[in-house]
Order: structure tokens, then C-alpha cells, then sequence
């Protein structure tokens, strides 16, 4: 499983503004993205709303909107389970992509919690249900806010 030795990141994230933008495919799965991305931001005291859209490939533009609309980061979630088509390399790279163009084009974080799976029960297995492995949907919400913080803090002290 890839969430070997992954860090234990601890954030105080109240006055941070996150957006959390979550893709409609596979609801079981996204749903329990999207619930582990709502806790960690809960624990951490971040402020946050939430914003539904169709799948994956939406992601970057509606993150970059919540960005210049005043959100200090945006937790971006996404299921995209390969097929039998060259559609799931295309949805992928421009999901993954996009989001990286928007971190860098507005100064702002992009927590990626953009799942690329060969089939549904690796996605069950990182989505934080009863019985996962992993909970992709709040490692996506804590890198978010803790480089949230760190931009803030480098910034305050310029």
C-alpha cells in the first residue's frame, strides 16, 4: 500500500478559508473522501466549504475559481477507475495537470486527492470507509492546510 510511512502532519488551521471541491463518479468512494477531508479540516479548526462537480476533469477549473474567489486553499478530490479506453490516461493527466497549473499559476495550495485506480476496491481501500487501509480524502485536506500555513507564515515574515 502506497501510505507506507506516510507523515503525521498537525496543523492549526483557524482563520484558513478551504474550499473543498469533490467530483461526482463513484459516490461510495468520493462520498468517503469527501468525509475524511470534512474531519481533518473540522479537527484543525479550518474554515470550509464545499463545492460538487461532475468528475475529475472539472476539478482544475472550478479549484482555480474557488482561489481567486478569496479561498487560502482548496481540497481537490476526484475517483477515476481505468477502462478499457485510453480515456482514463487523458482524464488523469488533465485532472492532475490542471490542478498542479492552478497551485502554481495562483500561489495557492492544492491538496490532491485525486484517486487513479485499476478497479473499484483500490478505491474502497483509500477512501477512509469502515475497513480502508488509507483515507486519501484527509492526507488531500491536511497537505493542503499545512502548506496553507506554511505560505502564510513565510509570507508574514517577509
Amino acid at each position: 500500500m502506497s501510505g507506507e510511512g506516510a507523515p503525521t502532519i498537525e496543523t492549526d488551521a483557524a482563520g484558513l478559508r478551504v474550499v473543498i471541491v469533490a467530483g461526482q463518479w463513484h459516490t461510495r468512494i468520493s462520498d468517503g473522501l469527501l468525509e475524511g477531508a470534512r474531519r481533518t479540516l473540522r479537527a484543525a479548526g479550518a474554515q470550509f466549504t464545499e463545492v460538487r462537480v461532475p468528475g475529475a476533469f472539472e476539478l482544475p477549473v472550478v479549484a482555480r475559481a474557488a482561489l481567486e474567489s478569496g479561498a487560502d486553499a482548496v481540497v481537490a478530490l476526484g475517483v477515476i477507475i481505468r477502462g478499457g479506453t485510453p480515456h482514463f490516461e487523458y482524464v488523469s493527466s488533465a485532472a492532475t495537470d490542471g490542478l498542479t497549473r492552478v497551485a502554481l499559476d495562483t500561489g495557492k495550495p492544492v491538496g490532491f486527492g485525486v484517486l487513479t485506480l485499476d478497479d473499484e476496491q483500490q478505491g474502497l481501500d483509500r477512501a477512509g470507509l469502515p475497513g480502508s487501509k488509507e483515507d486519501k480524502g484527509a492526507e488531500a485536506a491536511s497537505a493542503a492546510i499545512a502548506t496553507a500555513a506554511t505560505l502564510r507564515e513565510l509570507r508574514a515574515n517577509r
